[in-house]
């Protein structure tokens, strides 16, 4: 049996030299925090990669979104380096990366579709990477209905990469060099939680804006198990008691909103937290559930992330089925790879 990491990163070499500012995202030696040279250099990847029988990745790209970087043309460019670069580590090494997510450039979508296209039909690729929010948008703005329009007509899956907003109430930047400055503790006791809360958000306008009704072959793979929303699993079912008319048509009648919810699939990046999976399991069900583990971040390069998610898998109450769902299975069926 493999197991198929359906979320991991990658920061490929030519991206990084095109990409502004590009070395400040890999540093040049390994630190405390981990080892994120695995972004882009390989004999590192694999040396943690070969740690674990039968590990296997489907790769896309690490931060920043290129939207966030450029204009829709410099946008574009780098979204064409990331994915052609991606498709060469998988042709090169198909017993590594069996399959790739693609990099879209947002804030064009005729580029954005043009690019999706081209990474589907001619680089084969197996699904689409994009952000909870995008240049601090919702999802179910409609200038990104062009977008799941055609995704609906691939039924590939689109990952969903948790975002902070740029500006607002919800702007959040904790990731500074420590020891620059102070950071204050409103920062630091949102950080645990701020990637689970935009994942949270981001579902919410998938399913009340309406988006996973009007498009009905849409295939949506949340990072973090689905950040809050396995917890918060009674009030979804409550919320929908307070929704109008218009607003419970517009999320679409034909399923309650916990089933829309449910319509939604997560993976295993909880760094080893065995009780959330077991939430996230009873919430999604364990055809829904996928191997993720977030690598290369986390302690050494993220070989404590797949090593914890592993531990969490084996040590939850499943069947030998339902592990095999989760490990290898349920990603062949989810990206349309054959066995």
């Amino acid at each position: 049996m493999l197991k198929i990491d359906v979320f991991n990163h990658v920061l490929p070499d030519r991206f990084l030299k095109a990409l502004p500012g590009g070395s400040r995202y890999v540093p040049s030696k390994p630190g405390s925090e981990g080892d994120r040279l695995a972004l882009h250099d390989l004999d590192t990847r694999f040396r943690i990669m070969d740690r674990f029988d039968g590990y296997v990745q489907i790769i896309c790209m690490a931060e920043p979104p290129v939207e966030d970087v450029g204009d829709g043309s410099t946008a574009s460019e780098l979204a064409k380096i990331a994915n052609d670069s991606m498709a060469e580590m998988v042709a090169k090494y198909p017993d590594r990366f069996i399959a790739a997510a693609a990099c879209l450039p947002m804030n064009d979508m005729d580029a954005a579709l043009t690019e999706l296209d081209r990474a589907v039909r001619d680089l084969k690729f197996k699904g689409v990477q994009i952000s909870s929010t995008i240049l601090d948008k919702p999802l179910d703005s409609p200038e990104f209905d062009p977008f799941f329009a055609r995704m609906n007509e691939y039924s590939l899956p689109i990952l969903i990469h948790p975002r902070h907003r740029r500006s607002g109430t919800r702007a959040y930047a904790p990731y500074e060099e420590p020891g620059q400055a102070m950071r204050s503790a409103e920062i630091l006791g949102g950080w645990p939680f701020n990637w689970a809360y935009e994942t949270t958000l981001a579902m919410g306008s998938l399913v009340m804006g309406g988006v996973l009704n009007k498009y009905r072959n849409l295939k949506i793979l949340t990072h973090h198990l689905g950040g809050l929303t396995p917890y918060q699993s009674v009030r979804i079912k409550r919320v929908e008691l307070a929704l109008n008319a218009e607003e419970r048509t517009r999320a679409g009648r034909e399923k309650s909103i916990y089933e829309w919810y449910q319509m939604l699939y997560g993976d295993t990046a909880l760094w080893g937290n065995t009780p959330a999976l077991e939430c996230g399991l009873k919430f999604f069900g364990p055809d829904h559930v996928l191997f993720g583990t977030d690598m290369p971040f986390g302690l050494r390069g993220g070989e404590g992330f797949i090593r914890n998610a592993i531990q969490s898998i084996e040590e939850t109450d499943v069947t030998a089925e339902t592990r095999a769902k989760i490990y290898e299975l349920n990603a062949r069926k989810l990206f349309c790879i054959p066995i």
